[in-house]
């Protein structure tokens, strides 16, 4: 089975290179913000500097791990998904269903490993990186020399391997049952975990109230929080989005014709695929709404008291905006990872519709209300996950129940989500109905 996984990688390179994209970028941030930890260890560092380290590798890093986590298992399982026809030739071949899961989980730790040594030169560099900003904001010690060790290696390693050979055994045990007729079960895990995640996220946001004003860490329940519930509702995307759909499907088809009622009948049919990329949408806008406008008020408050910024003010800042970077750039590449192999594979239906009638417009129309589709419903129940934790900040920190700042934050935010998810979609159709309908539609077969 293992020299089948390597045969498989080998032969379909361009089918795992969004897989080991993800997987080489997660690496890179999971060691990147490690390795602080392994520079705070070091002999010589002082008491201030260590603090300041060890807090980047904490706070920084889990926010990573949770990122690299999901964006591994998402961008793996739509790759799996892709794969029914092949993994129905193999049942009917022969071969068991305790085989087949173990070519695909070889086939994905070759490819975590892969990655995991790709991104070792990346992570050096970038932790340097991270470390010389934290020196030019004199934050740490212009002496401290960056330290790549154990525990960066460790956490790479073992983060890309598990949340790679993990995605893969769900995904193919679920692909294998549907490839043997049988009807595919609900995920408990998943929605054992929504749930845990909205609870724990609520009472996060509720905490906030216990804290005094000039607590040092009141900034760090209801973000956390805001975290917690936008993974609590990635992980009910597929429910919100029929649901959304259920409301909105006549208007959107009334409005946009026979495009419209072909993309609502697609995004009905295909909701479960689509949370590989509804996960990231949401989890990028809530996050990105929690964290730049709680760092905002901070800045007015700290402003309006006089008071000049503390090293922990400017550590805590630097680090929301490292974070709300990660969040941005991670998210972005997931989205456009995610829908770039959920497009193309569509190729196949595209040739169809085409042979039955429908013009390459109207497919590119189809294809951009489903985007659009996509972002209202990230963009409702990411904005509703960060403002559960904004709201709460807002009140304690100041007089007022909303943020001054307006919503001119927020539809940044919007506007690159928008982008990615649109912009990406179009693109990737209009390249694949270059392809003739009549070879498009053989090659899917």
């Amino acid at each position: 089975m293992f020299l089948l996984a390597l045969r498989s990688v080998g032969q379909r390179p361009g089918r795992f290179l969004g897989t080991l994209l993800a997987a080489v970028f997660g690496a890179t941030i999971t060691m990147m913000f490690n390795s602080m930890h392994d520079t705070a260890g070091a002999a010589g560092v002082d008491d201030t500097s260590a603090e300041t380290l060890s807090l980047a590798g904490g706070v920084v890093g889990g926010y990573g791990t949770l990122l690299v986590f999901f964006a591994i298992a998402s961008t793996l399982t739509v790759n799996v998904r892709q794969r029914d026809e092949e993994i129905r030739l193999l049942r009917n071949t022969g071969a068991t269903p305790a085989q087949i899961k173990r070519m695909v989980m070889l086939e994905a730790l070759v490819v975590a490993v892969a990655a995991f040594l790709l991104a070792i030169i990346p992570s050096m560099l970038a932790g340097r990186a991270v470390l010389r900003m934290f020196q030019d904001t004199d934050q740490v010690a212009a002496d401290v020399d960056h330290v790549f060790g154990p525990i960066a290696m460790a956490a790479g390693l073992w983060i890309t391997v598990l949340a790679s050979v993990g995605a893969a055994f769900l995904a193919v045990r679920r692909a294998t049952r549907a490839a043997a007729g049988e009807r595919a079960p609900r995920s408990r895990l998943r929605t054992v975990g929504g749930v845990a995640a909205l609870v724990a996220g609520a009472g996060g946001v509720s905490s906030t109230f216990a804290f005094d004003t000039s607590d040092p860490a009141l900034m760090a329940p209801p973000i956390y929080g805001a975290i917690l519930m936008s993974m609590g509702f990635a992980a009910f995307s597929p429910a919100m989005l029929r649901a959304l759909l259920g409301l909105l499907g006549r208007p959107i088809a009334g409005v946009t014709g026979a495009s419209g009622y072909l993309a609502v009948h697609n995004l009905r049919q295909r909701s479960g695929q689509l949370a590989g990329v509804l996960m990231p949408l949401i989890c990028f806008i809530g996050m990105a709404v929690a964290v730049l406008y709680a760092q905002a008020v901070q800045n007015d408050a700290l402003d309006a008291s006089g008071l000049t910024r503390s090293v922990e003010d400017k550590n805590l800042e630097t680090l929301n905006l490292v974070v709300v970077g990660i969040i941005v750039v991670f998210s972005c590449i997931m989205l456009i990872n995610s829908l770039y192999a959920a497009t193309s594979y569509r190729s196949g239906e595209f040739g169809r519709q085409r042979l039955a009638g429908a013009t390459p417009a109207q497919v590119l129309r189809m294809v951009g209300v489903e985007g659009v589709a996509l972002t209202v419903t990230g963009v409702f129940f990411g904005t509703v996950a960060g403002l559960a934790g904004v709201i709460p900040f807002t009140m304690v920190r100041s007089d007022g129940v909303l943020p001054e700042q307006g919503p001119w934050i927020w539809l940044g935010i919007v506007a690159v989500a928008a982008a990615s998810t649109v912009v990406t979609s179009l693109l990737t159709a209009r390249r694949t109905l270059r392809v003739p309908a009549v070879e498009s539609v053989a090659v899917a077969a």
